[in-house]
């Protein structure tokens, strides 16, 4: 089994997909090390799944170059994700540089830490679906489309696929590798939801905030289209092109979108509506649209690369989706969160064979 026993390091453990991520390496036998500042929310998915005590818990901010550097030297891992960020393009707004500090030189610090690895390793670093220039076009945007970002967010991340892309080509260039035997890639993911998530300006959380206090939430754009996803689908990305790439390091190093397919994607008011209906009520929306600040209206992905490349493919229904994240915030209260999630991976990871069987 290929994650038995890899150190692998999670930078953004506490976050929401970070928590999933080091839950779904830990069912697969790795040997997890977090770094991250601490979570901002009692209930988020990294302190009701107790992983402080389940894997190396490190708290450090990654834009602490000198604090990281030794967490690198110290493990020496095998496998890196990338996970911290502020991932929120109202907080960009509020504090650029913030933003900037964290996910650009936040970024660069990972990077000069992979080149202190003294053997074999992969990075993977997440980016976003939202790194492209935007065009609200009617078509997903593929790898190698034009990046850019019209708010803070968006570009930072940008930033980052150009940064990460120097230093493939300045330090880890694919002609040295048996040199300096590293290969890193980016991933792109659309809009992920699920349980565990406490986040502001979130559609789920606020859904189950608002529905907790017997209130309305509050739609702002809610004839935007986004690529809605339950986390476990993107992660299962991450981790088939982080053993691909570890096995077959000159192939697969690039970028990659990982995204529904387009019969999935929804409306924000429909995405609503559904999780209304999940929820037992249809009186939990109300529409006050805000254009106080730029937000894309429509953003898809293109993922051909991933499912003919790598044989990834998305294979959840937006029922399923909605189904998977509303059960977890329906008894996170009374059962054992990391269990969960746990049966959750497993009951992913039985659809997917089932259906990749039809598909292949």
């Amino acid at each position: 089994m290929f994650w038995k026993d890899k150190i692998v390091l999670v930078t953004g453990h506490t976050g929401f997909k970070g928590s999933w991520l080091c839950i779904y390496l830990l069912e697969l036998g790795a040997k997890v090390i977090g770094y991250s500042l601490d979570s901002k929310n009692e209930k988020d998915n990294y302190n009701l799944s107790n992983l402080k005590d389940r894997i190396i818990d490190i708290k450090g901010d990654i834009r602490d170059f000198n604090k990281l550097s030794e967490v690198f030297k110290k493990y020496n891992p095998d496998i890196v994700f990338h996970l911290a960020a502020q991932p929120l393009v109202i907080e960009s707004y509020k504090n650029p540089h913030e933003t900037y500090e964290t996910n650009v030189m936040g970024t660069l610090n990972v990077l000069e830490g992979m080149k202190t690895i003294s053997k074999k390793s992969v990075g993977i670093i997440i980016t976003t679906d939202k790194c492209y220039e935007n065009k609200e076009q009617l078509w997903g945007y593929r790898e190698n489309d034009t990046l850019g970002g019209y708010d803070l967010y968006s570009s930072s991340k940008a930033c980052c696929e150009i940064l990460v892309n120097s230093y493939r080509n300045s330090f880890f260039n694919e002609d040295k590798y048996n040199e300096h035997q590293k290969s890193i890639s980016t991933v792109r993911a659309g809009n992920v939801i699920g349980g565990g998530d406490w986040s502001e300006h979130r559609l789920i959380p606020d859904f189950i905030k608002a529905f907790e206090s017997n209130e309305k939430v509050i739609i702002r754009s809610p004839k935007s289209i986004r690529p809605w996803q339950h986390v476990i689908e993107p992660l299962n990305g991450y981790l088939l092109l982080a053993e691909k790439t570890y096995e077959n390091p000159l192939k697969f190093a690039g970028a990659y979108n990982f995204g529904p397919d387009t019969n999935e994607i929804m409306t924000v008011e429909s995405l609503g509506n559904k999780i209304s209906k999940y929820l037992g009520t249809n009186n939990l929306i109300k529409i006050e649209e805000d254009n106080s600040f730029y937000e894309t209206k429509l953003l898809l992905l293109d993922n051909s690369k991933s499912k003919i490349e790598l044989g990834w493919r998305p294979v959840l229904k937006t029922d399923e989706v909605i189904n998977f994240t509303i059960d977890w915030y329906k008894n996170y209260i009374y059962e054992d969160v990391y269990e969960i999630c746990k049966k959750q991976i497993q009951e992913y990871t039985f659809i997917k064979e089932k259906r990749m069987n039809i598909f292949n």
